[in-house]
């Protein structure tokens, strides 16, 4: 048999308490004799409490606090497995120090207990004393609040001044699965050990997941459980392959709730809508399109390469800016211009629904040609935005000898502001020399990258900003493969400087 001894200082399970071995093996005869010795000379001490037998006498080591705490507030653990949410196996009863006080000074003493009061969403802190109508219970907080002793100096002195005794009561909290966060839930499904999935893109009503292998088994309860938990979703949905480059969408599963994917968002003040199943939204890019936009000044001109709905060419349009924007895909091209209505500002934006290379080489060619023909003073700055990180690189090549009049003043050649991922160990270098390579020139002295965000462990995206060069823009110029002709862009993000950019975006995503 196995004693399990509790000591509880005001009734609440604190700790373990260590026990000499008593092992009985020669007669099973004396097992009764031994246990009911053990037993009276046990209950005359004070503060014990017998909590069970088994078959042997063993040593019981000492479990410490923040052991058995971390356990307090988990679900059963019987829910270990389920792969369909049954939320009525998530009850769990657990016992909560509490402070009995009069209820007209509980306003009072709370402000007071801010450190001491239990801190548990979906819990209530105050309840009604069950025994006493004019009293009110205190949740305590019961991995700091043990005995009258676990109260601050400051703390007893308020308690003295309302009249208040210190001692500390026990109470049975009842927890349900509305009490426990998505976390724990999911923590407690999915086998032990195994990564959790508590975070999600949001894209209107509808939580973006993106689920590894292991945790497929479970995708319609983790889906169910991020609707549970999070006001305003009502639809889960996993991606099931990787995005489509040619139309940047991929295929999706809902997981739980709602079939409908037409969802409305709203990005830096500006409101878009479309059908997810069908379009590429990233919310992650919020920062990125809100830096480009600040680039611009009124009066400016943006060609957006790939426009998706609108991200880059609405916020830009609304700073009196002339916007070209085109995408491939019929569905983008159609929400485009239902966003440019929606935001009032379809008479800045020209839409066009063209293969990338093609808008390169056919309206912005048309515009380029007509745009540097005019006098330095009326020239407006050009910026083209080439927003498909998987491929942009490669529509680079688009720009060479795009051009066959005599070549203007440089300040006033078009900005390139093209994306792309990297894996590589020098991410900024890497982008660098790629995009160097496809022009036929080095962008090392004329170009500035910036790091956008980590998209996956040792994968980047980032985006390389430079003015096009003359050589590589017109016809019939020579050009130097080791260096830009033209003035360089001072470098915004140096290898340090990535580096330390690096570490702070990893922590934020």
């Amino acid at each position: 048999m196995v004693l399990r001894i509790l000591w509880r200082p005001f009734g609440f399970s604190r700790r373990l308490v260590k026990l000499g071995s008593h092992s009985i093996t020669e007669s099973k005869s004396l097992i009764p004799l031994a246990w009911t010795s053990l037993t009276q000379t046990l209950s005359e001490a004070p503060g014990i409490l017998l909590l069970g037998q088994r078959k042997i006498f063993s040593t019981m080591p000492e479990i410490e606090t923040h052991e058995r705490d971390s356990e307090l507030f988990s679900p059963p653990s019987d829910v270990r497995g389920m792969t369909k949410l049954d939320r009525t196996a998530f009850k769990k009863t657990v016992s909560i120090p509490v402070l009995k006080v009069r209820k007209e000074v509980v306003s009072k003493l709370m402000r007071s207990l801010k450190r001491a009061a239990l801190q548990r969403p979906g819990v209530k802190r105050v309840i009604e004393d069950p025994e006493d109508k004019e009293s009110r219970l205190i949740m305590l907080d019961p991995y700091k609040m043990f005995t009258h002793d676990s109260f601050e100096e400051a703390e007893l002195s308020v308690l003295e001044q309302l009249n208040v005794s210190p001692q500390i009561s026990e109470y049975n909290l009842e927890l349900t699965y509305e009490n426990f966060k998505s976390e724990e839930i999911l923590r407690a499904v999915l086998p032990e050990g195994q990564d959790v999935t508590s975070g999600f893109s949001r894209v209107g009503h509808i939580a973006h997941l993106n689920l590894r292998d292991h945790q497929l088994p479970f995708k319609h309860l983790i889906g169910q459980v991020m609707i549970d938990k999070n006001p305003g979703i009502t639809s889960a949905v996993n991606k099931i392959n990787n995005i489509d480059n040619t139309y940047r969408n991929f295929q999706m599963e809902v997981l739980s709730g709602e079939q409908n994917m037409m969802t409305k968002v709203r990005e830096n003040n500006y409101t878009y809508e479309f059908d997810f199943s069908k379009v590429y939204w990233n919310p992650r890019l919020s920062t990125e399109h809100s830096r480009i936009t600040e680039l611009l000044k009124p009066g400016d001109v943006l060609f957006d390469v790939f426009a998706g709905v609108g991200p880059f060419a609405i916020p830009v349009a609304k700073k009196n800016c002339t916007v070209f924007a085109n995408d491939l895909n019929p569905e983008s091209h159609k929400w485009l211009l239902h966003n440019c209505k929606l935001n009032k500002v379809d008479q800045n934006v020209k839409v066009f629904n063209l293969d990338g290379k093609d808008f390169l080489q056919g309206p912005i060619k048309e515009e380029l040609m007509q745009l540097l023909s005019l006098s330095k003073e009326r020239k407006p700055s050009v910026h083209i935005v080439m927003n498909l990180p998987a491929k942009a690189i490669e529509f680079l090549s688009a720009f060479k000898s795009l051009l066959d009049e005599q070549p203007c003043s440089s300040e006033l050649l078009p900005i390139v502001h093209c994306y792309s991922f990297s894996k590589d160990a020098n991410p900024t270098e890497d982008v660098r020399q790629r995009a160097g390579a496809v022009l036929g020139i080095s962008l090392e002295a004329c170009s500035s990258v910036h790091l956008v965000r980590n998209v996956a462990p040792n994968k980047e995206m980032l985006c390389i900003t430079f003015q096009i060069p003359a050589a590589v823009l017109y016809k019939n110029q020579t050009r130097n493969p080791e260096n830009c002709e033209d003035p360089p862009l001072k470098r915004q993000r140096t290898a340090e400087a990535f580096s330390d950019e690096k570490t702070q975006i990893a922590s934020n995503t």
